[in-house]
């Protein structure tokens, strides 16, 4: 997945979850701006397979943890989506 494509991802997401939000290029993943606040996505290190994608959320940075895992765009998905507001 290319960085347009996963930028165009996102911001279908936003839309389709009903969330108002932005997406922006980072300098090494995508960054999810929401009313909960900011995710960062990421492509995990290739050594870390079959992990595919980190996540960054307000919850774990306000805990001093790092990213979370992901093994799949749709895991990954899953992560963003709780983070980023209510249902």
């Amino acid at each position: 997945m290319t960085p347009a494509e996963l930028r165009a991802l996102l911001t279908d997401c936003l839309a389709v979850w009903g969330l108002a939000g932005r997406v922006e290029p980072t300098d090494d993943g995508v960054a999810i701006t929401t009313a909960a606040g900011r995710c960062v996505l990421r492509p995990a290190d290739p050594a870390l397979a079959p992990v595919r994608w980190m996540i960054e959320t307000p919850e774990r940075i306000a805990a001093g943890r790092g990213a979370r895992a992901a093994p799949s765009i749709v895991a990954a998905l899953g992560v963003v989506r709780a983070a980023s507001g209510p249902q």
